[in-house]
């Protein structure tokens, strides 16, 4: 990992940066390897830039080398709230770039830690520093450091400003696409056949049926449980149903109850007094208190122990907590959503659940479904994460062969989304021709028993069968055109036409545009 960069490497790595920004001037393009050389040449962590929506006072991460696209949907923030907020809130009230750095993330008051930087255990540096254009902010670089040295953070200051002003330019046009086309946008979300809505894909029969259940409960107090195997957008759903109800100005804070340990869930639930124990040297807000206002997203909810079980079930209750080592009551409020991907009913039988909290969670129960019985929506997903993935790697994949729309579509998916996500990450990253093939996909959805497809037959009937595939590939990229195929194949017309009635293949069905 690289250290403090000297000032040669600096100066090296904002020219590189130039010379970037000098050949494209689109955001989407250039921002993935902009991000990448600040972490990996100047030694930042968790590098992001979120945009600043002036009409609605937000702001939400648009892009981060360091973060998994969780923590990056989960960087949202009002102006003035947290570092990101009041680094762009000072530079309005200022008209002037009013970063914000905190050499100690931990101890600082203002840190929110809505992308979980702390969850590793490990302090660090932060630096927050807004890009402005004609006095007004228009968007926020982030970094964290492992040196909290303050000539290092001085220096971090300064070398994202001058990557900032680069970037003005490409954030405005940005600003403006979306300004325009926001209104057709919004219609087409709010359309009953869509296959986006609230900002998650699909349009099968079992997703609309989720659709459905959200609309209804989007707009009220309502506690909702969800519940779906590990991978399924838990999440996303509940970031949606934040952002469809009357609370969507306020924060929303998410938390992983099985990600913290046993020893201080409930300081980070509940927060705690200054002295409360060993370590503690501020007052620090929990989760409830920092998300009073908006919501709180609980995510795997049975992880919770019997002890804190209780305490939660109190605060549901009457809506007030007392900190660690405190005996003031606090009085929140906050919409709390829960997840998990335990059996909720049996932990209660069995009771390793409180039935009593289990009743409160479950007033409005939402179950997401495998990907597996949603394989309608498997391509619509791949095409939004090649679509992704393209822009923050800065690839160029156009389209999926046909075998790997046969291994997708073959697949059993275990870790549901999740994994089809992963798994496309790494074939964009893979893909050299612009074309995701089989191999690009990792062993598990290559294995015969994986995939269910082990083959049979005599050799001549496997290599018919691989000759049959790269036939419908060619096809399909020519659109049908069998002359073309052939040159493509390197073979005769007439030998193309012999092998595609040896196959039954129907050309007419690849008239339409390839993938």
């Amino acid at each position: 990992m690289a250290g403090v960069p000297t000032v040669s490497q600096r100066l090296q790595l904002l020219g590189r940066v130039a010379t970037r920004l000098a050949r494209s001037s689109v955001l989407d393009e250039v921002l993935g390897p902009v991000l990448r050389e600040l972490g990996d040449v100047a030694g930042l962590q968790r590098v992001s830039l979120g945009l600043v929506d002036a009409r609605s006072g937000l702001i939400q991460l648009e892009a981060a080398h360091g973060l998994t696209p969780g923590e990056v949907r989960r960087g949202r923030y009002r102006v003035g709230e947290g570092l990101i907020g009041r680094a762009v809130a000072r530079s309005e009230k200022g008209g002037q770039p009013g970063a914000q750095v905190a050499r100690s993330i931990r101890s600082h008051p203002h840190f929110l830690d809505r992308t979980g930087a702390l969850d590793a255990g490990v302090d660090r540096a932060l630096v927050c520093v807004p890009i402005v254009s004609e006095g007004e902010p228009v968007a926020v670089f982030s970094a964290y450091r492992r040196a909290m040295d303050a000539h290092a953070l001085t220096d971090d200051v300064r070398m994202l400003e001058v990557v900032g002003g680069l970037l003005v330019p490409a954030v405005m046009a940005v600003a403006a696409k979306r300004s325009q086309s926001s209104r057709s946008r919004s219609t087409r979300l709010q359309g009953g056949t869509s296959a986006v809505r609230a900002g998650i894909l699909g349009r099968s029969r079992v997703m609309e049926e989720v659709f459905s259940l959200m609309e209804q409960v989007a707009d009220s107090p309502t506690t909702v449980l969800l519940t779906g195997e590990s991978g399924t957008g838990k999440e996303l759903v509940a970031e949606a149903l934040h952002a469809e109800s009357g609370r969507r100005a306020g924060p929303f804070v998410a938390v992983n109850c099985a990600a913290l340990p046993e020893g201080i869930i409930e300081s980070e639930l509940f927060g705690h007094e200054r002295g409360a124990f060993t370590g503690a040297v501020h007052q620090r807000k929990g989760r409830f208190e920092l998300a009073s206002g908006g919501t709180l997203f609980l995510d795997e909810i049975g992880d919770l122990s019997q002890a804190n079980q209780v305490k939660l079930l109190r605060v549901l209750q009457e809506r007030r907590f007392e900190r660690v080592g405190g005996n003031t009551s606090v009085k929140v409020d906050v919409r709390v959503i829960t997840a998990t991907s335990r059996d909720l009913d049996a932990m209660v039988l069995e009771e390793r659940f409180r039935a009593d909290l289990y009743y409160r969670l479950a007033v409005f129960p939402i179950r997401l479904p495998p990907l597996r019985e949603r394989t309608g929506d498997i391509l619509l997903l791949t095409d939004h994460f090649i679509e992704r993935f393209n822009r923050s790697h800065g690839r160029g994949v156009q389209r999926l062969s046909t075998g790997a729309i046969d291994m997708l579509t073959a697949y059993h998916w275990p870790g549901n989304v999740r994994e089809l996500e992963n798994c496309i990450e790494r074939a964009v990253v893979l893909a050299r021709d612009g074309v995701v093939h089989g191999h690009h996909f990792p062993p598990s959805l290559q294995t015969a028993d994986a995939t269910n497809t082990r083959p049979s037959g005599s050799l001549q009937q496997r290599l018919d069968a691989h000759e049959e595939q790269f036939i419908l590939d060619a096809l399909k990229v020519n659109r049908g055109n069998r002359a073309a195929a052939a040159r493509d194949l390197g073979m005769s017309e007439r030998v193309m036409g012999l092998r595609v009635d040896k196959y039954g293949i129907d050309p007419k069905r690849f008239k339409k545009a390839a993938r």
